[in-house]
């Protein structure tokens, strides 16, 4: 098939913040207003390309907003080829550092890129990518956060219902041990054995609070434990994922594949989970997935829900992909959850249209 040759036109990035249904309270930070920057990637011939970031506070959009825009002069009648934008994005940062605000930046640009060159050819981005429609496995990851026991298992059984859900994560990081340990016992009993459960502790943990907690959880039948500790600490990931039985999950701060190759070297995961605007987009994504599948390591996705539907469908050792619908009030259609599965619509690109009058009610000024 021959594919529409597109040159990059323009940019826009505008910044939106959106009310939580169900505030994130996390041991490290309470957030309650979830902000996210909308990418419209315009070309010459007409194709708009779209994507959205969620850099977690409204103030670092404005670093974010002028990096793209300053992307969008720089690569003004450039061939839309995205790994070659991806290239010049990062490399026209390289004296400020490939990581952080950086690679977010580029993150941003590389996903509404994909996104036009798939609607150019007419396919959705994960028939482009080589892989074919299909449902990806989900598991709910909308709430459970640090509130009492008895709270979080009525809660789980709300959101096992949101979409037939066979898999939820909570939140541990409370005051005192026993009550993270009271919450998993309490929620086990309300979803029964048949449901899968992964915890997170949000980095909340120094590491000797880490061992004490990791341990005291390991035989309660854990999908995984997640981010016990700041996620830079490799030699301790490498102790906790040594001494424990239940898997440890780890990555969605790292900051490109290479951070995901460094990890698995010192084997300080068994399970991965990049996040779209850390890991590089989908450019990055589809570099780190080679090095996981080579090192037969499950990879699941952080946030991102839609992009990650597609390019799981290509993941060599795809595991699960964590649904949140934190950013649906602002899609014209977002995507169908049923049986614990995302469904992907057949659509041209990643199949995101923006709810203007949405958009409009909650956009801020940067």
């Amino acid at each position: 098939m021959q594919h529409a040759s597109l040159t990059f036109k323009s940019l826009r990035a505008r910044a939106v913040v959106l009310k939580l249904e169900r505030p994130i309270v996390a041991r490290i930070a309470t957030i309650s207003d979830w902000p996210l920057i909308l990418i419209d990637f315009y070309t010459e011939e007409g194709i708009v390309g779209r994507s959205y970031l969620e850099p977690y506070t409204a103030r670092a959009m404005k670093y974010l907003i002028p990096a793209l825009h300053d992307f969008g002069e720089m690569l003004k009648g450039q061939a839309v080829s995205p790994i070659r934008l991806y290239e010049l994005a990062r490399k026209s940062l390289h004296f400020v550092g490939y990581q952080g605000m950086s690679m977010i930046a580029a993150s941003g640009l590389d996903m509404a890129a994909w996104d036009a060159l798939a609607k150019a050819a007419g396919m959705p981005l994960c028939v482009l990518l080589g892989g074919s429609i299909g449902p990806v496995k989900a598991y709910n990851s909308n709430g459970l956060w640090l509130k009492e026991p008895a709270a979080v298992a009525a809660e789980a059984l709300e959101l096992r219902e949101e979409g037939g859900f066979t898999g939820l994560k909570l939140r541990l990081g409370r005051e005192r041990p026993a009550d993270d340990l009271a919450t998993i016992l309490a929620v086990r009993k309300a979803v029964g054995d048949g449901m899968e459960l992964m915890v997170d502790f949000n980095q909340g943990l120094h590491l000797g609070e880490a061992l004490q907690r990791c341990h005291m959880i390991d035989d309660t039948g854990l999908a995984w434990i997640e981010e016990p500790i700041v996620y830079e600490n490799f030699d301790g990931f490498t102790q906790l994922a040594a001494e424990l039985k239940t898997p440890i999950q780890i990555g969605e701060n790292f900051y490109g594949p290479r951070d995901l190759y460094r990890a698995l070297q010192v084997k300080a995961c068994d399970y991965v989970m990049p996040d779209f605007m850390r890991i590089g987009g989908v450019t990055g994504w589809l570099r780190a997935a080679a090095i996981a599948g080579t090192a037969g390591i499950p990879m699941s996705s952080h946030l991102y829900p839609e992009v990650a539907a597609h390019v799981l469908r290509v993941t060599e050792t795809a595991h699960w992909l964590e649904w949140q619908n934190w950013a649906d009030p602002i899609l014209q259609r977002p995507y169908e959850i049923k049986n614990s599965q995302l469904h992907i619509p057949d659509v041209p690109g990643v199949g995101l249209e923006w709810n203007e009058a949405a958009v409009t009610a909650n956009e801020v000024v940067i």
